[in-house]
């Protein structure tokens, strides 16, 4: 793991699928410790846009990358921020959706559900409501919406209800009064997935992931120029879901409703869709990088 954050995930095949070596302006959403950049970089690009959320990172990435002068940009921002404010064509997009090892191995960030860490898990510290918050304050039927939309946790409400009952006597803080209140309501015999499903939906809820995705896609579809190829990893179902979704409808030449008699969209596809599978990593690469498991690569192109 250099510089604390993770090793890039799928290396290899996001070169391939972003082919760099065309040259032209690229957009790395989410730059993290600079790995991604680097390697777009080295296979020729002429110049990166990096983004990220976190000054942190940018700091870090900017240490690692300096040997690359003006050929990289660094912009702190959300990417689908960064992504709506782009005035220049780019020859391709990556989003690597994962959270960083360095978010989750450090405590004080609050990404993990180990004892005693603190309920925070904003990928941009010091901005922005924390998952303590969240759960303070959020109503009873607000919680269980974030626990079944985005933790697909069936038991929702339960959880929902203790978490309200139990912050009358005191609020929320730590990682240890969630799993109480976790073990109070959905049973103490809780699987190691069960608990981070529930942390994933309260992260997700804190970063607005899905909503900063729903931004992006578009935004960064119109940003390519002919030609140009979006990558994306993502590491949940929800995120999978969306991305798929969204080459699939953009890469069909009609969209109209079935019931509409004559084709009055735009009557072509905008693009192709790369991957009709995603790719996933080796059983190599995750026995070197664990944190790759639950990788999926999809990529898109945009039409010529």
């Amino acid at each position: 793991m250099e510089n604390g954050y993770h090793v890039p995930v799928l290396l290899r095949e996001v070169i391939e699928q972003l082919n760099p070596s065309r040259g032209g302006v690229y957009f790395d959403g989410t730059l993290g410790g600079g790995g991604h950049t680097e390697a777009i970089l080295e296979a020729g690009a002429t110049r990166v846009i990096g983004v990220d959320r976190d000054p942190e990172a940018i700091e870090v990435a900017r240490d690692r990358l300096k040997r690359f002068g003006d050929r990289v940009e660094f912009v702190h921002a959300t990417f689908a921020d960064a992504a709506e404010a782009l005035t220049e064509p780019l020859a391709g997009a990556l989003l690597d959706l994962g959270v960083s090892s360095r978010h989750i191995d450090e405590m004080r960030r609050g990404f993990s559900f180990r004892p005693g860490a603190p309920l925070d898990m904003r990928m941009h510290a010091g901005a922005g409501r924390t998952a303590a918050d969240l759960l303070n304050q959020l109503d009873e039927a607000e919680l269980a919406d974030v626990f079944y939309r985005y933790g697909e946790e069936r038991r929702s409400r339960r959880l929902a209800s203790e978490i309200v009952r139990t912050r009358r006597q005191k609020p929320f803080a730590t990682s240890d009064d969630l799993l109480d209140a976790m073990n109070r309501s959905l049973g103490r015999r809780l699987e190691v997935q069960d608990k981070a499903r529930i942390f994933q939906a309260l992260r997700i809820a804190v970063n607005d992931e899905l909503g900063e995705l729903e931004r992006a896609l578009p935004a960064l579809r119109d940003a390519l120029a002919p030609e140009g190829v979006l990558v994306i990893l993502s590491y949940h179902s929800l995120e999978d879901r969306l991305v798929k979704d969204s080459f699939r409808e953009w890469s069909r030449g009609c969209v109209c409703p079935p019931e509409v008699p004559v084709c009055t969209c735009r009557g072509r596809p905008l693009g192709t869709t790369l991957t009709k599978k995603p790719i996933e990593a080796t059983e190599a690469e995750i026995a070197a990088n664990p944190r790759a498991r639950s990788a999926k690569l999809r990529a898109w192109r945009k039409a010529a």
